[in-house]
């Protein structure tokens, strides 16, 4: 079982989302499914849960996380657990793997190795409207003193514009550059990717430090789950971020 991403920084920081393979549900939930808030199996979900903060060195009891509500509110968290009602965490704590769970909506991961921060939210549309990638770098500035231009980011494994046909009552919210029409289709398409990346290159984020993944949930179930490509039977993966304790 491999994250799709992961980068080994020298002072313990983990980061990684994870794929649909490696795991023991049965389908729809196959096979890797991590989302506690599924009809899969709670036993398999926590196995699960177990195998995949395993290869990355943690362990599940170290989980921050929670049911998220496609809003903008910002959790501090000082301990693992769940923190529900908060679509974004940010801790400066060693030893707690903040995760986001997502299949289709844009896991967002940033890292301030400066003051030791890391910070992990969960954009749906929604989200992405209400600018909870730039307030998740505004309360990791407010509360640790992060700098934008410090800090690394990823924009995770979500749908791809080219997969995200929306209407007018979506599409209204994006500005231009994140979508276009398709007049065949008469629909629009919105690039979540683009739309949470610009704020936080905006506020400061080297271009050079913000990478985007090229992949899309929709387009490869074979490796993702995709809400929307599954209508909606199907598990959920984890983006995390941690610092392990020194």
């Amino acid at each position: 079982m491999k994250p799709d991403w992961s980068i080994p920084f020298p002072d313990g920081l983990v980061a990684a989302q994870s794929t649909r393979h490696g795991g023991v549900s049965e389908a729809p939930f196959a096979s890797l499914n991590l989302g506690l808030h599924t009809p899969d199996r709670p036993e398999h979900v926590a196995e699960n849960r177990r195998l995949f903060c395993e290869s990355l060195g943690f362990d599940a009891a170290q989980l921050a996380g929670g049911f998220q509500t496609h809003g903008d509110a910002v959790r501090i968290v000082e301990a693992p657990g769940q923190h529900d009602g908060y679509d974004a965490l940010v801790t400066n704590r060693r030893g707690i793997l903040l995760s986001v769970t997502v299949a289709d909506c844009v896991p967002i991961l940033v890292y301030d190795p400066v003051r030791g921060a890391i910070g992990a939210a969960h954009a749906g549309w929604k989200g992405t409207v209400a600018g909870i990638a730039a307030k998740t770098l505004r309360t990791m500035q407010q509360q640790y003193g992060t700098l934008p231009q410090d800090c690394w980011v990823y924009i995770g494994t979500c749908i791809a514009q080219a997969d995200f046909e929306v209407d007018a009552d979506v599409a209204d919210h994006f500005a231009a550059p994140y979508k276009h029409w398709d007049a065949d289709r008469n629909k629009y398409f919105v690039d979540l990717k683009q739309a949470n990346a610009a704020p936080l290159l905006t506020m400061g984020v080297p271009a050079a430090q913000l990478s985007v993944s090229p992949y899309s949930t929709a387009a490869d179930v074979g490796t993702f789950f995709s809400h929307r490509a599954e209508q909606g039977q199907t598990g959920r993966m984890l983006a995390v971020i941690g610092l392990a304790p020194v």
